[in-house]
């Protein structure tokens, strides 16, 4: 009996221990003994960092993982280690060539139609500026219409056989020949805007073809005053009519290039079309 309260009753082993739980934040190597059972215990830090052996992962020491979080910025920084950083993208697009529209333009309100003709004359650039994303069609319409209306008065051929008919027969000549004009300001008016688009533009096709109308019968109009009195084949009228060719061009370049967001070398490519049509059929006089 006294052996059995010793515990010499089964073997002369002296009593087991029971295994120091380690300090937190060090994982303690298991025990030599044999015959000990440990709860199965996943490595440290293979799901975010756990604590010792016999406690689950997922409550996590919070002293240890800020030791390993110290530990690894302390590797990181010393030599012959490479710490990972970001890099801020490029803001001006890494290089990238220009591109029409990659920058908002600032546009304005609609300018009342007394203020864009006189803004076309005295100050383009604003004026097509502020006038890219607005149609034109009422002042551009008018303006074209009534400059057909007169500039038939401006060829001599024309002139003759319109003041030598008959008023039912002038009548309906002078009118088809508005129209005509008007016509014609349309179409070159979309072949420049055409083309202003596949050399890079991002403009609208209505404040283009609008806006070319009006340059086209507003550049011309001085040379028509005096052609109405002089006819078209005087000296005084070709001279202005080369002068005022040469400022449509100025002009619809500008205009191209602020509707369309283009160098001045496309945009007046793009108007070359145009320009050399009016040329043909206005300064030339061949209609």
């Amino acid at each position: 009996m006294a052996g059995f309260r010793n515990g010499r009753g089964r073997d002369n082993r002296p009593p087991q221990q029971q295994p120091q739980q380690a300090p937190y934040g060090y994982n303690a190597a298991p025990p030599p003994h044999p015959q000990q059972q440990w709860p199965p215990q996943a490595p440290q830090g293979s799901h975010g960092g756990g604590g010792g052996y016999g406690e689950p992962e997922y409550f996590g020491d919070p002293h240890g993982a800020q030791q390993q979080h110290q530990q690894q910025h302390y590797a990181a920084n010393t030599p012959g280690h490479t710490q990972m950083f970001s890099v801020n993208e490029d803001p001006y697009g890494g290089g990238a060539t220009y591109q029409a529209g990659a920058t908002p333009v600032p546009t304005g309100p609609r300018l009342p139609w007394k203020a864009l003709l006189s803004g076309i004359v005295l100050r383009p650039a604003p004026t097509f500026l502020q006038m890219r994303d607005h149609a034109v069609w009422g002042p551009a319409l008018v303006v074209t219409f009534l400059y057909g209306l007169l500039a038939i008065f401006g060829f001599d051929q024309a002139r003759e056989e319109a003041i030598n008919a008959t008023l039912s027969t002038a009548i309906p000549y002078v009118l088809m020949t508005g129209v005509g004009f008007v016509i014609a300001g349309l179409i070159l008016g979309a072949v420049t805007h055409t083309l202003a688009r596949q050399l890079g533009g991002d403009g609208t096709w209505q404040p283009t073809v609008g806006l070319s109308m009006l340059i086209m019968s507003i550049t011309d109009a001085p040379r028509l005053v005096f052609a109405l009195f002089l006819g078209g084949e005087n000296g005084l009228v070709q001279v202005l009519g080369w002068i005022t060719w040469l400022a449509a061009a100025a002009l619809f370049t500008t205009m191209v290039s602020r509707s369309h967001d283009l160098p001045w070398p496309k945009a007046l490519g793009a108007s070359s079309i145009q320009l050399v049509a009016l040329l043909s059929l206005i300064k030339l006089g061949t209609l």
